[in-house]
């Protein structure tokens, strides 16, 4: 992830305080660009740790794969 790595650890923790949320939702928590936010929800994807649940352009909503699958486990 090299330089980015900074940025995704804080959009990853602002993923496990709500694992459901929006990009715009990330920069309010976070402090990052929507652009860094964006770039860094794209690398997560690529690595299978956040997904998209839209399939939107815009307004989209991801969630942290990982902490979704704990609680649908538990259903």
């Amino acid at each position: 992830m090299g330089r980015g790595a900074v940025s995704a650890l804080a959009v990853l923790q602002a993923l496990q305080r709500q694992p459901v949320t929006t990009a715009a939702r990330l920069v309010k928590d976070t402090g990052l660009a929507l652009a860094t936010v964006n770039r860094m929800l794209m690398q997560l994807i690529d690595m299978d740790i956040v997904s998209e649940l839209t399939q939107r352009q815009r307004n989209r909503v991801f969630s942290y794969r990982a902490y979704m699958d704990i609680l649908n486990a538990e259903l």
